[in-house]
């Protein structure tokens, strides 16, 4: 499963990995949501409702796409937060992993908070 964020400035795509949240995503799309930002990581509001799956982390590589939990939002981060330790990237709170983002993740840098995104299927 293939999927497309896009921004009024870009975009990245990003491949997800076949678990039930990305599944419910995937069956969400196409959505739109404002985005709020913290550190080096972009996070915003989907209507998905999701439990902790076996692998649910709070630190992930940089270019994971996430579902968190507490927010029920999608994190995408893209470098260091304000609670990392070294290069990780951690996230106020456990998430699902859902996948990567394909090519180059510090394109997310681009987008700011309150901007709007899109995310839909791609191809």
């Amino acid at each position: 499963m293939r999927i497309r964020i896009s921004w009024a400035g870009g975009s990245v795509t990003a491949t997800l990995d076949s678990t039930p949240t990305s599944e419910a995503l995937w069956d969400a799309l196409p959505i739109e949501s404002s985005v709020n930002t913290w550190g080096d990581e972009v996070y915003f509001a989907v209507p998905v409702e999701a439990g902790r799956e076996d692998d649910a982390t709070d630190a992930v590589d940089p270019g994971t796409v996430c579902y968190w939990l507490a927010g029920s939002a999608l994190a995408l981060p893209f470098g260091p937060t304000p609670i990392s330790v070294g290069p990780e990237s951690r996230l106020a709170s456990a998430a699902n992993v859902l996948g990567r983002i394909d090519g180059d993740h510090r394109a997310l840098a681009e987008v700011g908070d309150g901007d709007t995104v899109r995310v839909e299927r791609d191809g």
